[in-house]
């Protein structure tokens, strides 16, 4: 009798159609992701300086960290203004614009590479600047403009041809890889949606210099041009390539398939940047290329979740970064379903 109870819900669930059993899978991810933003939500919360800041263990507060956190909070559908966390973000966004140096440039503690920080500030300030109202939007415009002028300064400093159309660290080197390029097109991409003065050229040279990053035998993306090609670097072509209109071309193709083939793993260097760039990369292509996507990096940061609802990377400079910077990024990878960034809708 017990055998005939056990096997009658097996028999039945062999029953069910494929479709049907992979609706319940997704289902039940979805609800697990849902609670593992909050959860995560709710630690960045607790995270916050009395300054209104967010840090980086390494580098104490930062615009990057703090910009990093309110996007997160955005992308996760909390707003400036309103809400549960609606005070806390507006500290954040007050905090960056309070941080605005002289020659344009949006960082606090000046690092190797203050061209990181300045473009995930201008890419938060971006997202953010239609949901202000008042005097925190006019500054924030005026921040942003000024922010986004440094960027095409730093873009048009005489470079030679293997560099040219890309960034670095410094608003003045003269050398450019695709990891700070990636942010500051990310940025102006996000600048122009809400209509700021970027021509054409700036967003066409970006992606001539992406494009040149392909990585060797044309297999995914590199750091720099003629480099070897990672996950990571791959995610950060393909995004790149997509939010400039360059959707599903030859390039965006190839790249896809390499990282359908390769995905992106937890021991990887710089694991919770690629998990950003390829979950947004990918689910801009969209299609299988997402699908794949998702059900290999979601359960993996389900899985590495901490106890506190944060995440903690394992190595390298991204484990010195701490926790604020690893969290953030989660987020931003587990949210690109709900499209709340404005950087993320198809």
């Amino acid at each position: 009798m017990l055998l005939r109870l056990i096997a009658y819900p097996l028999g039945l669930l062999m029953l069910l159609p494929p479709a049907l059993c992979r609706a319940q899978e997704l289902d039940a991810q979805k609800k697990k992701t849902d609670e593992s933003i909050q959860r995560a939500i709710q630690f960045l919360s607790k995270s916050q300086q009395p300054s209104g800041a967010w840090s980086f263990n390494s580098y104490g507060e930062s615009t990057a960290a703090t910009s990093l956190a309110v996007m997160a909070f955005m992308a996760a559908g909390y707003v400036p203004e309103e809400g549960p966390y609606g005070d806390q973000i507006n500290k954040g966004i007050d905090w960056v614009l309070a941080h605005q140096a002289d020659n344009g440039l949006v960082v606090h503690h000046k690092s190797h590479g203050p061209m990181y920080s300045h473009g995930i500030s201008t890419l938060m300030l971006a997202e953010v600047a239609g949901m202000l109202t008042g005097e925190r939007e006019k500054k924030c415009r005026q921040v942003l403009e000024r922010a986004v002028k440094l960027i095409v300064a730093a873009q048009n400093v005489p470079k030679d041809k293997r560099n040219a159309g890309g960034w670095r660290y410094n608003q003045t080197s003269k050398d450019s890889d695709l990891s700070v390029t990636g942010w500051q097109l990310l940025a102006l991409r996000a600048a122009k949606n809400i209509g700021c003065d970027i021509s054409a050229d700036q967003i066409d040279k970006a992606v001539a210099y992406v494009r040149h990053c392909r990585g060797r035998n044309n297999m995914g993306f590199a750091y720099q041009p003629g480099g070897a090609p990672s996950a990571t670097r791959t995610g950060t072509g393909i995004l790149a390539l997509e939010i400039c209109g360059q959707h599903h071309t030859k390039d965006a193709l190839e790249a896809g398939d390499y990282l359908v083939q390769r995905p992106l793993h937890p021991d990887e260097f710089y694991y919770f940047y690629g998990a950003y760039y390829c979950s947004v990369g990918m689910f801009q292509m969209g299609g299988e290329y997402w699908k794949k996507t998702r059900d290999t990096i979601m359960p993996q940061l389900l899985e590495m979740q901490k106890h506190d609802g944060s995440w903690l990377a394992t190595k390298g400079s991204e484990k010195e970064a701490g926790k604020v910077y690893a969290t953030s990024l989660a987020v931003l990878a587990l949210a690109v379903e709900y499209q709340y960034l404005p950087i993320y809708q198809r």
